[in-house]
């Protein structure tokens, strides 16, 4: 199963550091935060991943066309007049990654409407590229395959300003608001699954994916969210990227199920 990844924004909030590289590519513990996102996917076995790039998407195609050699011990060998390079051991991990310029200001739902030719008629995972969690994935997808609608999106509890759920007693989202006061209410934190009906729910580059095709879904029952009580971190500010810094300095992130 494919995962995509937004990675398309210009990270405003976070200037200092997006002025040079997209948001997801902003590093804590020496690597981009989208790293350790595809890192928990790849935990529960899903290596292939589409990323949908945008602002300076650029960097991210030379992080990962550099990605083999910096993590690989290399032999340059030219004592015969040629460049020659032996690979002796290799610490990649076994993905496929494809890289999509969305554009410079397509919206969410546009950016995800731009990949469907490389999603197909398939069920898909997405997330955004800038937050992690220690959400179980593979109960996710169980949960999404058991319900039979069309999307299912990581809900938590915190109190922040992101998009708002109504959730009734099964589990399913009556509603679907844009951010306000911080109210207590559950919030979407992306770690979504999928159909690919959702296709049908965005328009063109202009779709933000949190309004029209999420109210609409939730409107008409599609909608479901998984309540993970656990850890979630969006990555907005520095301040932020500080608090993900410090967790895996003292090695205690959350999210961090692999060994290294």
């Amino acid at each position: 199963m494919k995962v995509v990844l937004l990675a398309g924004g210009l990270g405003t909030r976070i200037s200092e550091e997006s002025i040079f590289k997209p948001k997801p590519m902003i590093e804590i513990g020496g690597k981009p935060i989208i790293w350790h996102i595809m890192k928990e996917y790849s935990y529960y076995g899903f290596n292939e991943f589409i990323i949908c790039a945008g602002y300076k998407q650029h960097v991210i195609k030379e992080w990962f066309a550099d990605y083999f050699l910096h993590n690989s011990d290399i032999t340059f060998d030219f004592t015969k007049g040629n460049n020659d390079m032996i690979i002796h051991n290799q610490h990649c991990e076994p993905w496929k990654v494809t890289v999509v310029d969305t554009g410079l200001n397509t919206m969410t739902g546009g950016r995800i409407k731009r990949i469907k030719s490389y999603v197909g008629n398939e069920t898909f995972m997405m997330t955004y590229g800038d937050g992690v969690c220690d959400v179980n994935i593979a109960e996710l997808l169980k949960y999404h395959q058991s319900h039979g609608k069309i999307a299912t999106l990581t809900a938590v509890m915190l109190e922040q300003q992101k998009g708002v759920l109504d959730i009734d007693g099964n589990n399913a989202v009556k509603s679907f608001r844009e951010k306000s006061h911080s109210d207590g209410a559950p919030i979407n934190a992306g770690y979504m699954v999928l159909n690919s009906e959702i296709f049908d729910y965005l328009e063109n580059d202009e779709t933000i994916f949190e309004r029209k095709p999420l109210e609409s879904l939730a409107a008409q029952g599609e909608l479901m969210s998984f309540v993970h009580k656990g850890f979630w971190q969006c990555m907005d500010t520095a301040r932020e990227r500080d608090i993900l810094e410090k967790f895996l300095q003292k090695g205690t992130a959350p999210w961090k199920k692999w060994k290294d």
